[in-house]
């Protein structure tokens, strides 16, 4: 996720400040040696931007700070929570103040870790803390032999529909090819109820939407140490977004109106499906108590074998003029402890990134141990690129142009396959 503009700011700052004990002098013998004020403890502090989630995100970082601090005096957390709309923008600017913060919660970080700006998450963590991610994930966030990061949440992405809907159109389960989420999506159409797909073609999950049906007809964003933009397969997946938008198959605002609104419009009963996270079966209960839902897999082109992608998000640690790596592990170590770390995941409905809780949960839920294996299998934005936090920004400056027919699916496609290219050679520094 460059700079966006900042429509609204989302944030808090929390400060305890460790207060020195008092020193107490008593009166005595004229000879005695003065009483020697011991040395003050050096108070470390940690500029925390952390992404909000939901309305539950906010109340329950702010709890968790608090009580942080509260066991640790000698440490500052200033907490601040930006939605994803607007987090670009904040630390963008932080950074270019040169003060980014001590700790980030994102979902890139390589172009970060090629211009110097990231610590070494192993000389941060704990080693007992690191043992417990799962290594795959651990993987995804090393770059050029060092942890730049280290993983967050996760979630899976399936199909989720509104049942009354579905029944309400003669449709009994979730459709698992293009041709069906065409056929179906029309049925729901005519019922006149509601609209049939939700597609997010906006600034925040256009690059979502992409992978899916590039994926689904087989393509792909990167392979073999290249750029795979304007591959046929991918084409053949943007142009049958298209055909649906222009089909009057999917909602009418794929580029304005975003994924978590898009939920709320399945929630009120104005539209039938759309891909989102696991996540979906938590946060969309607390705000629709009444709304029946299922969950079908990423419809994939005829013929194709069935899509697994996953989706993780991670913490990386700015360098700055101030780092104390030793309150840094302090405070991971309690971020990521039992059940501090659970109830993160049980409060926004993702899947865990560590061993013993993915165990844990699994065993107190079987959809989460059906989850968890899912994410084992599944493809993942190639952030382990520099280069893709801009083509990630440049790719959603073109869902308008696309269905309104300004340029083509294999125009678009291809100017984004050229604009990859150079930036690709820019990034590692070849002609």
């Amino acid at each position: 996720m460059t700079s966006r503009f900042l429509t609204r700011l989302a944030g808090i700052s929390l400060c305890l400040l460790g207060i020195p004990a008092l020193l107490l002098s008593c009166s005595g013998p004229q000879d005695a040696k003065p009483v020697m004020k011991p040395p003050e403890e050096q108070t470390a502090l940690i500029n925390f931007v952390a992404s909000e989630y939901s309305s539950e995100t906010r109340p329950l970082l702010e709890s968790l700070v608090q009580d942080f601090m509260l066991k640790n005096p000698s440490i500052v957390i200033n907490l601040q929570v930006a939605n994803w709309d607007i987090l670009d923008g904040i630390y963008t600017t932080m950074i270019s103040k040169n003060q980014p913060p001590d700790l980030l919660n994102t979902n890139v970080y390589t172009h970060f870790a090629k211009d110097g700006l990231l610590n070494d998450m192993d000389e941060i963590i704990s080693p007992e803390l690191k043992r417990k991610f799962y290594p795959d994930l651990m993987k995804l966030d090393q770059w050029d032999g060092k942890q730049y990061a280290i993983p967050y949440v996760s979630s899976t992405r399936n199909m989720y529909y509104n049942r009354d809907l579905f029944e309400a159109a003669g449709i009994s389960e979730a459709p698992a090819t293009w041709s069906e989420l065409k056929k179906d999506a029309l049925k729901i159409k005519n019922t006149g109820k509601a609209h049939g797909f939700g597609v997010d073609l906006s600034d925040n999950e256009i690059q979502a939407y992409l992978s899916y049906f590039f994926l689904g007809a087989g393509g792909g964003w990167f392979r073999d140490g290249k750029w795979t933009i304007n591959s046929p397969e991918n084409v053949e997946g943007l142009a049958f977004l298209k055909d649906l938008y222009d089909e009057g198959l999917t909602d009418p605002e794929p580029t304005v109106t975003t994924r978590d609104e898009k939920q709320r419009i399945v929630g009120d009963g104005k539209l039938g499906m759309m891909i989102s996270g696991n996540y979906f079966g938590t946060v969309m209960p607390r705000e629709f108590p009444n709304l029946k839902w299922g969950t079908g897999p990423i419809p994939v082109k005829d013929g194709r074998k069935p899509l697994l992608f996953g989706v993780h998000d991670n913490l990386v640690s700015f360098k700055t003029d101030h780092t104390n790596k030793e309150a840094l592990s302090a405070f991971l170590d309690y971020l990521y402890s039992s059940p501090v770390y659970e109830e993160i995941i049980a409060q926004e409905g993702f899947l865990p990134v560590m061993e013993e809780a993915g165990a844990k949960l699994s065993a107190a839920d079987p959809m989460v141990k059906q989850r968890l294996a899912e994410l084992r299998k599944s493809s993942f934005y190639p952030i382990q690129q520099p280069e893709w936090q801009s083509i990630m920004d440049t790719a959603r400056k073109m869902g308008d142009a696309v269905l309104h027919d300004h340029v083509s699916p294999k125009e678009a496609l291809d100017e984004l396959q050229r604009y990859a290219e150079k930036v690709q050679k820019e990034v590692h520094g070849t002609e």
